[in-house]
């Protein structure tokens, strides 16, 4: 939205980008949800102060590092992928892998997925 808002993107990719988005996340069966209730939000609430990131990263970066705990008691790890520097600064200082799909290559992601 931000690129969109800012004239860097088109309004036509910008549609294209939530048809997709609505496709490959929101409607797929596949992808696992979580629901952002007030216990998530609560627990938020330090890395927002600490980070200085705002509400909607700091849930999502909560949400990140309680799956990766998860992932990792079973031998797996998480990615966290994004392109807002100050999440990324966040979820790496916190331990968590990041990928940047704005700045870094395929080739780069291939190596955080080879265990």
């Amino acid at each position: 939205m931000r690129k969109k808002n800012a004239n860097r993107l088109p309004v036509t990719a910008f549609s294209q980008a939530l048809i997709d988005f609505g496709a490959e996340i929101v409607h797929a069966t596949s992808v696992r949800k979580i629901a952002a209730d007030n216990t998530l939000v609560t627990a938020a609430l330090p890395l927002i102060e600490t980070y200085a990131i705002n509400a909607t990263d700091g849930i999502i970066l909560r949400s990140a590092l309680d799956l990766a705990a998860h992932l990792r008691t079973q031998g797996h790890d998480l990615i966290l992928m994004a392109s807002d520097q100050r999440l990324l600064k966040a979820a790496q200082a916190e331990g968590l892998l990041i990928f940047n799909p704005e700045m870094q290559t395929e080739a780069e992601l291939d190596l955080l997925l080879v265990p």
